[in-house]
């Protein structure tokens, strides 16, 4: 007995201990936070270049980065594929918040092509000599979105992959050089909670595929980088309901609980493989099960009696061998 004691108090005094340790590190994590929080916002201009970059500027998420950047402060480079909506926020922001605008009209989804080659070239001779601190690497294509690999064409899985992979890190690429020269930079990519929230998003295979490598991509990059004053950070988003289609995003979560609920179904193509509209539920029709009887050992009594039948209607005319039972 006099042996046990002393191992009890041990014990407890660990485990004492080891709760210390963790409610400090939790407050001390939750502590930094709140600095955060309530500190002053960076004078981003200051800190990192009087230049941004935005791709995608012209509705959503990278319309309001785009804002809130020329709030601040910042020139802006703006980049989409539609000239006309890019002339649009450019109007806009200048004749809010006063500041410089550039314009580069790209399609992303041409990247690795010899027109996207083009299209590389002339942002780089945009951003040739400005001091572009700040990315935001914003574009992204969500479609096609809850939908079997196979359903789709193969170029719409293609474009995705461009988009939200490729271009992503061709953009990165091309703008990096200046920030290692200058010894300050900042690189903002949009990421997905599709890739670190859950294990798998199923119907979203390829989507949740490439913002696992954006996230992936931009923790690696900020190891790489921030010995020399550049600045990583993934923004996770869901990205339906933060784009302003509140109700694409509850159709969207509807459709995927739906589908990804066992034997609830499958889904299956309506119309084109772009432009089609959203696949529906039809739920598969399963044949009864076959009804197997029980065989009872021979002397066991049914606990049941068989239900009584009726008895048989002897008919007058007699049975012909080989027939049907019925008189002709």
């Amino acid at each position: 007995m006099t042996g046990t004691a002393p191992a009890a108090w041990f014990i407890f005094f660990l485990l004492v201990f080891v709760g210390g340790v963790s409610a400090a590190a939790f407050s001390f994590r939750l502590l930094v936070y709140l600095a955060l929080c309530l500190s002053r916002p960076k004078d981003l201009r200051r800190r990192y270049g009087a230049w941004a970059l935005v791709t995608g500027p012209t509705s959503g998420i990278g319309r309001s980065v785009a804002l809130e950047l020329a709030r601040r402060g910042l020139n802006l480079v703006l980049l989409d594929l539609d000239a006309a909506n890019l002339q649009e926020t450019s109007d806009v922001i200048t004749s809010r918040h006063g500041v410089k605008t550039r314009t580069v009209v790209f399609d992303l989804s041409l990247v690795g092509t010899p027109q996207g080659d083009e299209s590389m070239r002339r942002l780089r001779a945009a951003i040739e000599g400005l001091d572009v601190g700040v990315l935001v690497n914003n574009a992204g294509v969500g479609r096609p979105a809850v939908a079997y690999l196979h359903e789709a064409d193969v170029e719409a899985w293609v474009r995705m992959v461009r988009v939200n992979l490729w271009a992503l890190t061709e953009v990165t690429a091309a703008v990096l050089p200046g920030m290692v020269e200058r010894g300050r930079g900042a690189v903002l990519n949009m990421g997905s909670a599709s890739s670190e929230a859950i294990p798998s998003f199923p119907l979203n295979t390829i989507y949740a595929a490439t913002k696992r490598y954006v996230s992936k991509f931009s923790r690696s990059l900020y190891v790489e980088y921030r010995s020399k004053g550049i600045d990583v950070q993934c923004q996770c988003t869901a990205g339906p309901v933060l784009r302003g289609d509140q109700a694409g995003a509850q159709r969207r979560a509807g459709q995927l609980a739906l589908a990804v609920r066992p034997h609830a179904g499958r889904l299956r193509p309506r119309g084109g493989a772009l432009d089609r509209a959203r696949p529906a539920l039809h739920p598969r029709r399963r044949p009864p099960a076959p009804v197997v009887p029980r065989r009872r050992p021979a002397g066991r009594r049914a606990r049941l009696a068989p239900p009584a039948r009726a008895p048989a209607v002897q008919s007058a005319v007699p049975e012909r061998e080989g027939g049907d039972g019925v008189g002709s």
